[in-house]
């Protein structure tokens, strides 16, 4: 079965919550940044409208913009995120950092509900994503990678492009660089890629033209 895709663009950063599901109804949502009601309502409607059920909610990485949401799948899926260990400090910071870039009165996000490492999977309905951890934008950040639909959710490591920042605690800009180079750019060159803001891209077009990863 085919795995389908929705993007959806939440919150003043322009992140990219992502769905995904297939044919039995199943859907996993990655990075939920639903910050306003108005992005939350899209979602529940797009879920409702197309009969798809959340089964797993997964974070790339902690940082504030990708777990605006997390506290909503919890509330109405029942949904607690799994993301790597490493980044966990980053919930418990959520509401200081978040003051930080102007954005005030947000509810504490829930807990994790599980770690994910590399070696893991991760299945919902037919599908199956492999979590590859690339650190260096943070210090857990994973990407999600579907091997049968040549599919890479890259969160913040790898943009079109451009690659993550690692100047936020737990970054590290050789760690981020070697990481794409062996783990990302090893994989098939028509493997698209989404990442965690902008555009869709290929891992045969970040190796050609990308200027942060060039040897």
């Amino acid at each position: 079965m085919t795995m389908n895709m929705k993007i959806f663009t939440c919150n003043p950063i322009e992140e990219n919550t992502i769905v995904l599901y297939d044919d039995t109804g199943e859907a996993a949502v990655i990075d939920c940044g639903c910050l306003f009601e108005e992005e939350r309502q899209e979602l529940r409607e797009f879920l409702t409208e197309r009969h798809l059920t959340p089964v797993v909610l997964l974070n790339t990485h902690l940082h504030i913009d990708h777990i605006f949401g997390n506290g909503f799948m919890l509330d109405q899926y029942g949904l607690s995120a799994k993301a790597h260990r490493a980044d966990e400090f980053w919930v418990t910071d959520a509401v200081t950092y978040a003051a930080r870039l102007g954005i005030r009165g947000i509810e504490p996000p829930p807990p994790l509900g599980g770690y994910l490492d590399e070696g893991d999977v991760v299945r919902f309905g037919h599908s199956e994503l492999l979590p590859i951890h690339v650190p260096g934008h943070s210090a857990g950040s994973l990407c999600y990678y579907s091997e049968k639909d040549k599919l890479l959710i890259s969160g913040d490591v790898l943009f079109a492009g451009c690659i993550g920042r690692s100047d936020l605690p737990g970054g590290n800009m050789q760690q981020l660089v070697t990481g794409i180079r062996e783990k990302l750019f090893v994989l098939p060159g028509d493997v698209r890629v989404i990442p965690g803001h902008g555009d869709a891209t290929t891992i045969d077009r970040e190796r050609r033209v990308n200027p942060y990863v060039r040897p």
